[in-house]
């Protein structure tokens, strides 16, 4: 069993989604949005990082995975995105947790099962997947999402006899035991 705390960081909105995976189950424990408000940016990543270390506090996950940034066409936006990626990584990482990197076509791959996706369909997969009476929030979504491809991937590394490697998970490579 594993509990797996999924993040969409955002410098504005960051979605966050905790499930548990046994076997071949994923089930819905919480989600999400961190909102950070319009302040300086040091405000708003300590708002992220104090707040996943809430989440992880009150939910006591096993794992963290998080979308890794993709290059906007704004380089500002790029960069705020990567910071607001980093308090919440470091907040994981402050807990003692393993950190998972998975690309937003991965992740699409994963639940919809079309690396380019849309959102509302990700959020249509995530609701019928945790067998959510409502249509989740989009950043918690994609951060429900997130966990549900870590779940995944970890499930089937695992069967296959292998396990995800930290620093390649990116990338989608795995090594053996």
């Amino acid at each position: 069993m594993q509990i797996v705390l999924g993040i969409d960081p955002g410098s504005r909105i960051t979605g966050y989604g905790i499930i548990q995976s046994t076997g071949s189950q994923v089930s819905y424990l919480g989600s999400g949005c961190i909102n950070t408000g319009g302040g300086p940016i040091y405000q708003r990543l300590h708002t992220i990082f104090t707040a996943v270390g809430t989440l992880i506090a009150q939910f006591k996950p096993t794992v963290m995975s998080i979308e890794e940034t993709f290059l906007a066409k704004n380089v500002q936006s790029t960069v705020k995105l990567a910071e607001a990626r980093g308090a919440a990584m470091v907040a994981g990482a402050n807990a003692g947790l393993a950190v998972y990197e998975y690309t937003p076509m991965q992740i699409k791959q994963a639940v919809v099962g079309y690396g380019a996706a849309q959102k509302n369909q990700v959020q249509y997969m995530v609701q019928h997947i945790l067998k959510l009476s409502g249509t989740p929030q989009t950043d918690a979504a994609d951060a429900l999402a997130c966990a549900i491809c870590h779940a995944y991937t970890a499930r089937v590394t695992t069967a296959m006899g292998g396990e995800i490697s930290l620093l390649s998970s990116v990338h989608g490579r795995y090594r053996s035991k």
